[in-house]
């Protein structure tokens, strides 16, 4: 009980931490949102009265304060591009973007784990330096490039999956998983290094255990070691990793989403950008910090599972 009084008094203090570093980037960003909703042929009167409305002549902690108590309503603006609420506009970005990394994150961890636990168990062996060698690939080549290879191969020269657009799981749900496969490849491909380096590591540190010992010395097989007795206290690390990979993807997915063309989250990050729509992108940075916190929060909470003794610290 007191592990999970710790983790979640330690969130308060990050959120708050969170939206005023938010909050204060989106101030330091060069130009001004009123010249761009009214154009350069403003008068002065205008200029002045739009930004009254929307606070801007206020001094800086005010328009904190006056921010944070609209986030707390869930209200986080409106789009000056396209004068949409920014938090639907934003969930029902996410909402593609959140099955891409799931998706991606799921099948790279287990890629990874199995095959960091069969590097770690034929350690210095010529399989061992195979796996370790396609992780280290995998972590050395940007996403960006491994996804324009994979649109040259499979969708240009085989053409078996679509390379442009995006049908949306209401139109065509058989068409649109055709259009996530070689942006989960491409993130699986990239992601799959760094967990299976961690996932060999942390089992080549429980195999040197005296436990692991004792579990041969009784005559069991190396597989039920392995699987049984190895596998559960090194996936701890693992874990943690597979939360911060998670966390990562929500921001660094931008890069595979406007290579494939995807409308999700990333993507929308960045055309805002491009746009200076600073309720956009200021939305955006907190909703990804917020889920970045929370994530973690959960990994913390579940790590117990994988190693009781954190609890009781």
């Amino acid at each position: 009980m007191m592990f999970l009084a710790r983790r979640v008094g330690l969130i308060i203090p990050t959120v708050i931490l969170v939206s005023l570093v938010v909050f204060l980037m989106i101030r330091a960003i060069p130009g001004d949102p009123v010249m761009l909703i009214l154009g350069e042929g403003a008068s002065k009167a205008t200029i002045e009265a739009v930004r009254a409305q929307l606070g801007l002549d206020r001094p800086l902690p005010v328009q904190y304060i006056l921010w944070i108590g609209q986030v707390l309503k869930g209200n986080l603006g409106h789009s000056l591009v396209t004068h949409e609420a920014v938090l639907p506009l934003i969930w029902d970005r996410f909402t593609l973007t959140a099955l891409l990394i799931l998706i991606a994150v799921a099948i790279a961890s287990v890629i990874a784990v199995l095959a960091g636990l069969f590097a770690a168990w034929r350690q210095n062996s010529i399989w061992d330096l195979s796996i370790v060698i396609l992780a280290t690939l995998g972590l050395s080549l940007p996403s960006f490039w491994v996804g324009m290879l994979l649109l040259l191969v499979f969708g240009i020269w085989l053409g078996w999956l679509p390379i442009v657009g995006y049908v949306g799981f209401g139109e065509d749900p058989a068409r649109a998983w055709q259009y996530l496969v070689l942006p989960v490849l491409a993130l699986v491909f990239v992601e799959v290094g760094v967990l299976t380096r961690m996932a060999r590591a942390s089992t080549i540190e429980v195999l040197r255990l005296e436990y692991i010992t004792h579990a041969r010395a009784k005559g069991l097989s190396e597989r039920r070691v392995l699987l049984r007795h190895a596998l559960p206290n090194a996936f701890g690390p693992t874990w943690t990793l597979i939360g911060m990979v998670v966390g990562t993807l929500l921001g660094g997915s931008a890069v595979v989403e406007t290579v494939f063309t995807l409308p999700g989250l990333g993507r929308l990050l960045v055309e805002s950008i491009a746009a200076r729509d600073y309720p956009v992108i200021q939305g955006c940075l907190l909703f990804i910090a917020l889920t970045y916190v929370l994530l973690n929060l959960v990994v913390d909470l579940l790590y117990p599972l994988f190693d009781p003794r954190t609890a009781e610290r």
